[in-house]
């Protein structure tokens, strides 16, 4: 986390995408220093309420849960910053990240991938097998269903080609819509959110019910093959230093989704 201000008003935010079930969009910038490329990304925006939500947040949270869990993803650093959006100032939390590719690698949507690849009557779940990435869709199906997370479409999943045109699958991202995300702060509407609702999930792979998909789809060995199980030791970690960016009440809510839909995974597990 970076909890001193920075001033970044001199980012464009020039890539905008719209998100589901709201009117508003996520602002994106990029920026090249030498050979590093920083990439930035805003919770929702509109011009009307400015920037809301806690999206930047959810991000940094569902990466440092993954991190627990052993499950490759892209690291985010959470930013206090002064930014500027179509001239007028705002100051709110960002996050930010490096690229996962490596050298000579390009990055390609799991559906336009699976369009190009697909064997006839092959499911996208088949081709993912067939590349030996089952046991990774796995555990994005189980980290999904831990963060409550709505939007694993077909872009939110990444294949990199590499210059001989070898494959693999690329670590989790774009994590955001996820825990409490629609209640935007509303402290009531936070504390009404049943932990264990089974939300409408916009999921390219398996179906859109989160705990179907577990039930369906995941193999009990994929949790075990998990790096440790979570305990209520780990409410630190993925909190530590979010104080100021995430209030006390959301904070309580978020781990309420990731403790109950835990000990809910083992209890599905078991049977």
């Amino acid at each position: 986390m970076v909890k001193t201000r920075q001033d970044l008003r001199r980012l464009v935010w020039s890539e905008r995408a719209n998100t589901s079930g709201t009117a508003g969009c996520f602002l994106k910038a990029r920026e090249t220093t030498g050979a590093e490329t920083w990439y930035y990304k805003l919770s929702c925006y509109d011009s009307y309420r400015g920037i809301y939500g806690h999206e930047c947040a959810n991000e940094v949270v569902a990466s440092r849960l993954m991190g627990l869990l052993g499950v490759p993803r892209l690291e985010y650093q959470l930013v206090h910053a002064l930014v500027s959006i179509d001239g007028v100032e705002h100051d709110t939390w960002l996050n930010r990240s490096r690229s996962f590719r490596q050298q000579g690698e390009r990055k390609i949507a799991f559906d336009t991938f699976y369009d190009m690849e697909k064997k006839p009557g092959e499911s996208p779940l088949e081709l993912a097998d067939r590349f030996g990435w089952s046991e990774a869709i796995q555990h994005m199906m189980i980290v999904d269903y831990l963060i409550a997370n709505r939007d694993r479409h077909g872009a939110n999943i990444e294949v990199l080609r590499d210059r001989e045109g070898a494959v693999r699958l690329a670590p989790l991202f774009d994590s955001g819509l996820s825990f409490a995300c629609f209640c935007y702060g509303d402290a009531e509407r936070v504390r009404a959110f049943d932990p264990l609702s089974d939300v409408n999930a916009n999921n390219y792979l398996g179906t859109r019910s989160l705990e179907e998909n577990i039930r369906r789809f995941v193999d009990v060995r994929a949790v075990a093959q998990l790096a440790q199980p979570l305990s209520p030791e780990h409410r630190t970690v993925l909190f530590r230093g979010l104080d100021g960016a995430l209030p006390q009440g959301h904070r309580d809510k978020m781990w309420d989704i990731v403790w109950e839909r835990w000990c809910r995974l083992e209890n599905l597990c078991h049977s």
